[in-house]
């Protein structure tokens, strides 16, 4: 099956899926390894935020929103040579991927009988439901519940590991300038990790709020997870947000490649996130996934 990926999940769960071989189109930030970088056609482009701060690219998305342009641009005529099967795109953010009804223009405009199935998960079980969907659609779904029964059961692990401990009460900085509180499924993966959360929005869009809010809030421990960075880019910025937070511990967490992808790499971010809160239950996370700076 020929398969086309428009956001970087949908990416991992192929590869997860062991169909890496069969996907053909991807975007400009969907992680591909360098070894099948040449057989794969770049078909969403989009601005390049590298060097640019948070601030920075908030001022960006919101000018681009509100003259009402697109943060991605969909090569169409780069897709209809593909000659795809099975298009996997989203409608959950119009900031982090191209939204399906893009798509869906682009395939009726070019007569392309490619079949769409949108991945829109808002919490933690839809994510590992969205594998399941992946993997039926993609003629796999044995190797979609291989996979899913494994991620539960390192969830269960964990859960066994921390369940009889206290839980911190956690604040998630999913943006830092101006700061968002985190939604979707990130609270669920504080608690999954054994971790109370706090000012969060469990399940709904993260949204901006004041720092008093989340102070107020009484956090024990602040992760900061900026959307589209890595564990250096996200340092710089828990350094930032500590200075709001006297007297409570913050750590830097990889947020695309542990947190706010919502692919199989989120149980890697409930076992990362467990070992902040309960470093004598669970082991050490990998080096590179998360720091503490203050």
């Amino acid at each position: 099956m020929r398969l086309v990926s428009l956001l970087p999940s949908a990416t991992e769960i192929v590869y997860a899926l062991g169909l890496g071989g069969d996907l053909v189109g991807v975007t400009f930030e969907c992680e591909v390894p360098a070894a099948d970088r040449a057989g794969k056609t770049v078909v969403v482009g989009g601005t390049d935020t590298r060097g640019m701060t948070p601030g920075e690219i908030d001022a960006h998305v919101r000018a681009q929103l509100a003259a009402g342009a697109d943060l991605y641009t969909l090569h169409a005529d780069a897709l209809a040579g593909l000659d795809p099967e099975l298009i996997l795109t989203q409608d959950l953010c119009r900031v982090c991927a191209l939204p399906s009804g893009h798509v869906a223009d682009a395939l009726d405009h070019l007569g392309c009988r490619a079949d769409v199935l949108s991945l829109d998960p808002y919490t933690l079980d839809e994510v590992l439901a969205s594998i399941l969907a992946v993997g039926d659609a993609a003629g796999v779904p044995e190797r979609a519940r291989a996979l899913v029964d494994g991620l539960r059961d390192r969830l269960a692990a964990v859960a066994a590991a921390v369940g009889d401990r206290p839980r911190p009460r956690v604040a998630v900085v999913e943006w830092t300038d101006p700061p968002f509180t985190a939604g979707h499924w990130i609270p669920d993966l504080v608690r999954a990790a054994g971790g109370e959360p706090v000012a969060t929005r469990p399940g709904a869009r993260s949204v901006q709020v004041p720092w008093s809010e989340l102070r107020a809030a009484a956090p024990q421990v602040v992760l900061v997870t900026p959307c589209g960075f890595r564990l250096d880019g996200a340092v710089g910025q828990a350094e930032a947000v500590a200075e709001h937070f006297p007297g409570t511990p913050v750590w830097a967490v990889d947020a695309d490649g542990l947190v706010v992808r919502p692919g199989p790499r989120l149980v890697d971010g409930v076992e990362a996130i467990a070992a902040v809160l309960h470093p004598d239950a669970v082991p050490a996370p990998p080096a590179g996934s998360v720091a503490r700076v203050a």
